[in-house]
């Protein structure tokens, strides 16, 4: 396990782009983000309809979705960033076809886990900790933001999670675009930290489900996530992860109720499994 604070990723020649990008809802928590000459996947989940995930004490729960793309359609990748290890975030099609020497942001539980699985290239983060990822004249600062995905002592028997900042910087230190990531989070009081040292958010990407298991809630609801965006003040919100498994018991629609109960429609993208949300700069 590599804890490394700084990786340096071989730069393209072509000139990079800081004033246009793209997030591609590939389903579940999986999206391809394509921005300042940054290729990254998201929680990787490439299984089909009908598949199983094994969630942990004989627990499974099969998809009712297919992935937009199967995992050998993606582009070269520069890195992977997992919330946390669970077969619903990176599954076992993953392992099996995934190249091995991908570098992967993820949790010092993940990365551990993974290591042991044969992949080579990880990089954990405790909360608030920081890697530095520098290709060619972009530098982009990963920090891991909090999460909980459990109410009470119940966190102890779930993966440790964490969700993620991406701060898109010039050699100048100047932030051209500062993304933050949920994972699989409740809504709760640490969230309340992230505005305070991140108070110009851009892009949020919110994962959503109201996951129930034996009754517990698991993933923020739609209610929650309205609340988070209040909490956290991004410009555009995008949530995913709300669909694809029936332990997610809280529907897009929820969501979207409470963003316009509490007048935050004009802040939200709403994106289908295979669709791409497209940007320009500036967004401030």
């Amino acid at each position: 396990m590599q804890y490394v604070r700084e990786l340096v990723l071989p730069a393209r020649e072509s000139k990079t782009d800081l004033e246009h990008g793209s997030i591609f809802f590939i389903g579940t928590a999986t999206v391809l983000l394509s921005y300042a000459g940054f290729t990254i996947l998201t929680d990787p989940n490439f299984l089909h309809q009908g598949e199983h995930v094994h969630l942990g004490y004989g627990i499974r729960s099969a998809r009712k979705t297919n992935p937009a793309i199967n995992i050998k359609q993606l582009p070269p990748l520069d890195f992977v960033l997992l919330s946390h290890l669970n077969e619903d975030h990176f599954d076992r099609v993953v392992i099996k076809k995934l190249d091995k020497f991908v570098p992967i942001v993820t949790t010092l539980k993940a990365a551990a886990a993974l290591n042991k699985k044969g992949f080579g290239k990880t990089y954990p983060l405790k909360t608030w900790e920081k890697l530095t990822i520098i290709k060619g004249e972009t530098i982009l600062r990963i920090t891991s933001m909090p999460g909980r995905h459990a109410p009470g002592p119940l966190s102890f028997l779930l993966p440790p999670v964490m969700g993620s900042m991406l701060e898109f910087q010039t050699p100048a230190e100047e932030t051209k675009l500062c993304l933050y990531i949920t994972g699989d989070t409740l809504l709760y009081k640490r969230l309340k930290e992230i505005p305070r040292r991140f108070p110009d958010i851009d892009l949020a990407l919110l994962h959503l489900g109201g996951t129930k298991i034996l009754g517990v809630m698991l993933t923020m609801d739609g209610k929650q996530g309205a609340e988070a965006m209040k909490i956290v003040a991004p410009r555009t919100s995008i949530p995913i992860h709300f669909n694809d498994y029936p332990v997610f018991t809280s529907p897009l629609e929820d969501f979207k109720k409470a963003v316009k109960a509490a007048n935050l429609t004009n802040r939200v993208h709403y994106l289908n499994a295979g669709e791409t949300y497209t940007f320009a700069k500036p967004l401030r």
